[in-house]
């Protein structure tokens, strides 16, 4: 089995290096001025309304976003439908989840044949139990990643922060187009040497978008199956809902129909908005995002709920 190798200088960060822009949402800056070694931040929105119905048809001038508390010049809006979608798997293949290993497969491969277009989208297949392996690079050949689900064997602990870590960052950065992450696992991490916090930063500052699908109630050993607080729900809710996606807790793949296509379905219609932070200080301290909705009433908002500045010095 291949091991995940690092890729050395490809790190793309979502701190994409821009020229600062001023606050104000009615002057944008002339690209005379934009020049390299600043901190701009691409943030993937996703709105719904009251039903949970995506919301497809906001303008820039619909779009509030706040670092901190301090408003930030919004300098680009797009809808590119048709975007490359770069979908990392992440299966659990540890023995908590034996009993529940074909369900697992059949949820990876459920989501790969509903999302995935020859030709256009990506995914890549990785497991993790005592440590993290990747089965199957970046293809678009579903064959080839059908062939690697169906040959994992579950055995040793759980290293769920781990994988999302090295997936984000060694895999995602030369990703071009949408990013993603489908987790399929429990959620009870043992093994992991990456903490849940870091795992999230990571994804953040990568600008992945982390799904969820627990297993802990699903399959005919589903022994927890209604309980909301089951072990490792509240860790797998906290990765999706802090980088902007969602998590989802299926009692029988009846239900993952439902779910593979509301997922694909937001992975193709997110607004990507673009700002210059108005803070250019290098300290490596979070900061806070939220976006607002004005002119429409009763919308919600998902969004990755913020990111670590860059650390020292621009070399630029």
């Amino acid at each position: 089995m291949k091991r995940i190798t690092i890729l050395v200088g490809c790190l793309f960060l979502s701190m994409t290096v821009i020229l600062a822009s001023s606050p104000q949402r009615s002057a944008p800056q002339a690209p005379g001025q934009i020049r390299l070694g600043t901190i701009g931040v691409n943030l993937p929105v996703t709105v719904v309304d009251k039903k949970g119905r995506l919301v497809t048809d906001l303008t820039l001038e619909n779009f509030e976003v706040y670092e901190d508390g301090e408003p930030q010049f919004i300098r680009s809006l797009s809808r590119e439908d048709d975007l490359p979608l770069n979908i990392g798997v992440l299966m659990d293949a540890s023995n908590s989840v034996r009993p529940k290993l074909k369900f697992e497969k059949g949820a990876a491969m459920s989501f790969l044949d509903a999302v995935v277009r020859r030709g256009q989208d990506r995914a890549l297949f990785a497991i993790f139990n005592s440590r993290v392996e990747l089965l199957q690079d970046f293809t678009d050949n579903l064959e080839d990643l059908r062939d690697a689900i169906y040959s994992v064997k579950a055995r040793g602990p759980t290293s769920l922060y781990d994988a999302i870590y090295r997936v984000c960052e060694e895999k995602m950065p030369s990703a071009q187009g949408r990013r993603a992450i489908i987790a399929i696992s429990d959620g009870e991490d043992t093994a992991s040497q990456h903490t849940l916090d870091e795992a999230i930063e990571m994804a953040q500052k990568t600008e992945v978008i982390i799904y969820c699908i627990g297993t802990t109630n699903a399959g005919p050993f589903g022994v927890t199956r209604g309980i909301k607080g089951a072990p490792g729900n509240k860790e797998l809710e906290r990765l999706a809902s802090e980088t902007g996606g969602r998590a989802f807790f299926p009692t029988d793949l009846y239900e993952l129909d439902k779910i593979f296509a509301e997922i694909g379905e937001e992975l193709h219609n997110q607004y990507i908005l673009f700002y210059i932070s108005t803070n250019q200080e290098r300290d490596g301290k979070f900061r806070k995002i939220k976006v607002k909705i004005v002119g429409r009433d009763g919308l919600h908002v998902r969004a990755k709920r913020g990111y670590k500045a860059p650390l020292g010095e621009s070399l630029l």
